[in-house]
């Protein structure tokens, strides 16, 4: 999966990053690992898009799908924040896609913001500093 992701639990919080190849199926595989657990419930999210090679284009409706399976897995009683980094045009408007539709998710307790950089998510996300980010694997072949 090219998600690596920390859970800073002194921090309430779940940091990934994506790299490399991006897929739907990674996000999927990502949003069922990480929101299945009951010890991260309301928890915020920080996902770092910057070091995405390439985004696999899923279709509207795939982005549709991925916001009511996170809407979905929302805990209602603890609303919480959800920053995507994405400094790239294609991913931004991804995200952006995903915040529209999540949005409109009448199950959905977190507030979703897209933005171009990490201290613009910051700000967002009411932290005076990042979070301790999870590495970036190194490309294959490249130790």
């Amino acid at each position: 999966m090219p998600i690596s992701y920390r859970i800073v639990h002194e921090k309430k919080i779940v940091v990934a990053r994506g790299y490399g190849v991006f897929t739907p199926a990674d996000v999927s595989d990502y949003q069922h690992e990480v929101w299945s657990a009951p010890d991260v419930a309301g928890y915020d999210e920080l996902v770092d898009m910057t070091h995405v090679s390439e985004v696999s284009l899923p279709s509207a409706q795939k982005i549709r799908e991925l916001a009511s399976i996170a809407a979905r897995m929302d805990e209602p009683s603890a609303p919480s924040r959800f920053a995507i980094v994405a400094p790239g045009d294609l991913a931004f408007g991804l995200g952006r896609m995903f915040q529209v539709y999540r949005e409109a998710d009448a199950r959905s307790s977190k507030k979703v913001g897209v933005f171009r950089s990490l201290d613009q998510a910051l700000v967002f996300l009411s932290l005076s500093e990042p979070p301790p980010l999870p590495p970036v694997p190194a490309p294959p072949g490249k130790m």
